[in-house]
């Protein structure tokens, strides 16, 4: 349990004091502009790429919403290692959100 807090409190700081926010600037088929890339948004999904186990669908709707965001996650040296960790790649597939190639 201890593990896990000191997940969540790295995660939550390294989040929050990032010197540059991470930005979506992908449009969609019909033009609208996605939504802002918010790490802490993904808070639900840390547990289990921290710990394992199935995420929950709050974390699985998250995955989604913010799926044009997760090259920038992937390139942001804050982040990588909780997005290319392997359980995170067993979260995306749970979550049915394909690992994306950047």
């Amino acid at each position: 349990m201890k593990f896990k807090t000191l997940m969540l409190i790295t995660f939550v700081v390294i989040a929050m004091s990032s010197p540059v926010p991470i930005i979506a600037n992908t449009v969609g088929r019909f033009g609208e502009v996605a939504q802002s890339c918010v790490p802490t948004e993904l808070l639900p999904c840390l547990p289990p790429i921290t710990m394992g186990g199935d995420p929950s669908k709050q974390c699985c709707d998250k995955l989604v919403e913010q799926k044009p965001c997760l090259c920038g996650y992937i390139q942001n040296p804050a982040y990588s290692m909780y997005v290319t960790s392997p359980n995170a790649r067993k979260v995306l597939d749970f979550c049915k959100v394909p690992f994306p190639s950047c």
